[in-house]
């Protein structure tokens, strides 16, 4: 099952399968299919209105991907960054137990397959700098300024 969201950074793909959420992706394209509709679908629909608005900082989804233990721990962290903050590769590799694992831990969080939901705009270069974003840095750039432009805001 599937549902489709206008959103500030484009198109929201989502998918839902056995009620949990899949896949979150994010795309210019005009959808060419219907969006399906079930409580998880919606009730994730309404959750990511609640973040472009600013209204919600934590998403409350069954959610399930598939990935290596290493994927798996890398994404179970980056839940755990707080909204409105980043940390660098360097913080969680070694936050994951491997602390000479930056670029895996890059890979890891290039394979996320619900973005927004399991964060990983939050994790940037220890520089400062933006990093990579499977959506672009343009996308990448503006979930984290909507999160620090809200950070503080009731």
């Amino acid at each position: 099952m599937k549902a489709f969201l206008q959103s500030p950074v484009g198109i929201i793909k989502i998918e839902a399968n056995n009620g949990y959420i899949t896949s979150l992706t994010i795309t210019e394209d005009t959808p060419k299919e219907e969006s399906d509709s079930n409580d998880i679908l919606n009730k994730a629909i309404k959750q990511l209105e609640e973040y472009f608005a600013g209204s919600r900082k934590q998403f409350e989804l069954p959610i399930k991907q598939a990935g290596t233990p290493f994927q798996q721990k890398a994404w179970e962290y980056l839940n755990s960054i707080p909204y409105g903050e980043t940390v660098s590769y360097k913080d969680e590799a070694i936050a994951i137990g491997s602390p000479k694992g930056c670029r895996a831990v890059g890979s890891a969080n290039g394979r996320n397959n619900l973005a927004i939901i399991v964060p990983c705009h939050r994790v940037i270069n220890e520089n400062k700098g933006l990093g990579g974003y499977a959506y672009g840095l343009d996308v990448k750039r503006h979930l984290l300024e909507l999160e620090q432009y809200y950070r503080n805001k009731p």
